[in-house]
């Protein structure tokens, strides 16, 4: 019968074998496998990638049965040291750059630090620690701060503990009796308590701004209190009644409520003049209409244009002298966000046998409304401000609108405002005047 071997690879001889050698076979499980077993030390070398152990069935010498494996070579980056799946310990020996896990071919194993030496327990299924519990331990050294320590053999008397990097902590002493742990900016300190920080000065001194107060001794009756920076806090008054408190951009002031004291004011411009911006306005929406067209027959007068300042513009609506039905163009708003074209006018003409018959026209409409319309006698103005007139044979256009919104702050001062005229011609109807509207918003 031939030899068996254990998980070790010991041989075990069956009755009879080897007669005359067996004290070779002997010699070698005792002399090498269980030596290697017990005080062996091995070298296992890494080549940037895993290494797996195997043993074999022979008492000879195998690197996977020693008690120590001292891990060399270069492993370019984390790697594995598969071992055999058997019940062993080992002892770890990382001299690699990097971190090795010792595991079997299942399992999560134990990563080994480079430069770290580690005891482990391989229980045929996995790799673990062998040993988690220790009842008592003395260090020869202070544990370091990299693992969890102070790195000081002594912690001072009394002394505040001072975290310093990856170095051994510092300590600050408490110092003279008072003194308070106070920041530098870059470290701690054992200071005296500022005179105007300590309980005396709280009762016989004013409390400065740097620890909540405000430096002054009194606050004046009904006056807003103003920060100083470090200084002692200023005052507004009150000022005049109605005054409310306004910012210059850099300072708070008791002003007078700005001009209007509404919310919403008008202004409505029927002849030419001049806007002036206001103090306290934030925006203004101008509407803008030009004159109505005139219809007359024997002489062609448009309406006159009308304009805020350079932001927007109306034209006129065009008069008409035709008695063959066809009435004036509108005019035309420009510049404005919202830009509106008159109506053109109309004079329908009517046949019947043997005479024709001129129905009344109709006034070109602005933004305002229809113009005006007339019968068949005679002439009728415009209506509606840039309305355009009728007459039997003709009618006139109605004047452009043109409306913007304005950010008041970014608006120049005064703006010319001029209202166009409504055209007018001898057997005609006048146009209706143009219009500007200036709506103020505070």
């Amino acid at each position: 019968m031939a030899s068996t071997y254990s998980a070790l690879k010991i041989q075990l001889m069956a009755t009879g074998e080897n007669s005359g050698t067996w004290g070779n076979v002997t010699n070698d499980n005792l002399g090498v496998a269980l030596e290697e077993a017990i005080v062996g030390s091995a070298d296992v070398t890494f080549a940037s990638g895993t290494v797996t152990l195997t043993l074999t069935n022979t008492n000879a010498s195998q690197t996977a049965r020693n008690l120590r494996l001292n891990l060399v070579g270069t492993s370019g980056g984390a790697q594995n040291l598969i071992v055999p799946a058997i019940e062993k310990v080992y002892i770890i020996n990382n001299g690699c750059a990097d971190t090795i896990t010792v595991k079997n071919s299942t399992g999560t194993g134990i990563a080994v630090p480079a430069g770290k030496t580690m005891y482990v327990y391989n229980d045929g299924t996995n790799v673990v620690d062998a040993i988690t519990h220790l009842t008592s331990l003395t260090l020869a050294t202070a544990l370091p701060v990299a693992s969890g320590g102070t790195n000081a053999s002594t912690l001072t008397a009394e002394s505040v503990v001072i975290g310093n990097g990856t170095n051994t902590v510092k300590f600050v002493a408490p110092g003279t009796t008072g003194n308070v742990l106070s920041s530098n900016g870059t470290a701690w300190e054992s200071v005296a308590l500022p005179a105007s920080n300590n309980a005396s000065a709280l009762t016989t001194g004013v409390t400065a701004v740097n620890v909540g107060g405000t430096g002054a001794t009194t606050l004046t009756a009904e006056n807003v209190i103003i920060g100083n920076g470090t200084s002692a806090v200023k005052f507004v008054a009150p000022g005049t009644s109605g005054n409310v408190l306004t910012s210059n951009g850099t300072a708070w002031a008791s002003t007078a409520a700005a001009a209007g004291g509404g919310d919403y004011i008008m202004q409505v411009f029927t002849s030419p003049g001049t806007w002036t911006k206001a103090a306290g306005l934030k925006a203004i929406k101008v509407t803008v209409i030009g004159g109505g067209g005139a219809a007359s027959p024997n002489l062609l007068s448009p309406g006159g244009s009308s304009s805020f300042g350079s932001f927007l513009s109306a034209t006129g609506g065009t008069g008409s002298t035709s008695n063959a039905g066809v009435g004036g163009n509108g005019g035309s708003g420009s510049g404005g966000q919202i830009n509106v074209s008159g109506a053109r006018g109309w004079s329908p003409v009517q046949s019947l046998p043997g005479c024709v018959l001129f129905s009344g026209g109709i006034g070109g409409g602005s933004a305002f409304g229809f113009g005006q319309t007339s019968s068949a006698g005679p002439s009728v103005p415009g209506n509606n401000y840039g309305g355009g007139a009728a007459t039997i044979a003709a009618a006139g256009g109605g004047g452009g609108g043109a409306i913007e919104y304005l950010d008041a702050p970014a608006l120049p001062g005064p703006q010319p405002v001029t209202v166009g005229s409504g055209g007018s011609g001898p057997g005609g109807g006048n146009g209706a005047a143009g219009i500007v509207i200036v709506e103020e918003f505070y």
